[in-house]
């Protein structure tokens, strides 16, 4: 993933964002909180409000098969746990991994925003606004134990990565390579992207892979439909700012997390469902050929033939 220093937002808006691939951008203003934001300055800044984290036994945290418990902690406590390799209070093991996503005060309802679940932070931070106020849509605070991954997915959002303290590896996924990464919604069956079981996921190998380092203070741009998984290589805070790239009546009303397909790829696939339980009236050799026929014109139709 290329490096690139010092963007304007001119510049990115201009030369970065129309091309929709992955960037890391340097050097940008994003505030005191890459100064300040030591464990012991976390801890007591906002002090012991209650935060609901996921706890992991294994660094390798998997959504679909649900390998974690969630947990509430103080937040004080959270941080100076988050912190530590082996834990002297802890609910499963003594090397267990924490990870907390910032959450609305109700979460079916209400988005992730700093600057109103962690107000004193938020004014440490400056985000840079490379898109228009009223596209804002959540700013998602993050803190994760060292080691720590994430499992592959992709958001239907633009976002900002922005890496504030620690380091992470980041390894992405073209949207087009998605009929190789095993997807269950909006989430990959391939859990170890460096050794994944090649008999299970044999056309996983065929997915291109990029990939980049954060260091403290990096912004990573994750455009829309990009898969990402993310590794802590450090214990680390980072912040993810969404912006609606679509207009603002694509996207489902009740979606708080950012990651419900745009209302019109919904009701297509609710037609598609539709349509296939419709071909279940033929014997099999009839369904499989209007079936072939189908994708032939779904290609047709709605593939891009401009790929790089």
């Amino acid at each position: 993933v290329e490096r690139l220093a010092g963007v304007t937002r001119e510049r990115f808006l201009r030369d970065i964002y129309p091309r929709r691939k992955p960037v890391v951008l340097t050097g940008l203003e994003l505030g005191t909180c890459t100064t300040k934001w030591t464990v012991d300055y976390l801890s007591q800044a906002e002090g012991s409000k209650e935060v609901k984290i996921h706890v992991s036994a294994v660094p390798q945290m998997d959504f679909l098969s649900k390998n974690f418990v969630y947990r509430t902690l103080p937040f004080d406590a959270f941080v100076r746990r988050a912190a530590e390799v082996k834990h002297k209070e802890y609910f499963l093991t003594e090397d267990e991994k924490y990870y907390l996503r910032s959450v609305g005060e109700d979460v079916r309802k209400d988005i992730a925003d700093i600057r109103k679940q962690f107000p004193i932070l938020a004014e440490d931070v400056h985000i840079p606004e490379y898109f228009e106020k009223e596209q804002f849509f959540s700013s998602v605070f993050r803190i994760s134990s060292a080691g720590l991954q994430l499992w592959t997915h992709y958001d239907v959002m633009d976002n900002f990565l922005i890496q504030v303290t620690g380091r992470k590896r980041v390894v992405l996924y073209s949207p087009r390579d998605a009929p190789y990464l095993y997807l269950s919604g909006t989430k990959s069956e391939v859990l170890d992207v460096d050794n994944p079981d090649m008999e299970k996921y044999p056309l996983f190998v065929k997915a291109k892979r990029y990939e980049c380092v954060l260091e403290a203070g990096d912004v990573l741009f994750i455009p829309a439909l990009w898969f990402h998984n993310v590794i802590s290589e450090e214990f680390g805070v980072a912040l993810n700012v969404f912006w609606k790239h679509l207009p603002a009546e694509s996207y489902d009303k009740t979606d708080t997390y950012g990651n419900k397909d745009p209302m019109a790829a919904s009701r297509a696939i609710q037609i598609l469902d539709r349509a296939l339980k419709t071909l279940e009236e033929l014997p099999e050799e009839y369904r499989d050929f209007y079936a072939r026929r189908m994708v032939l014109r779904i290609q047709e139709k709605a593939y891009r033939n401009d790929y790089g």
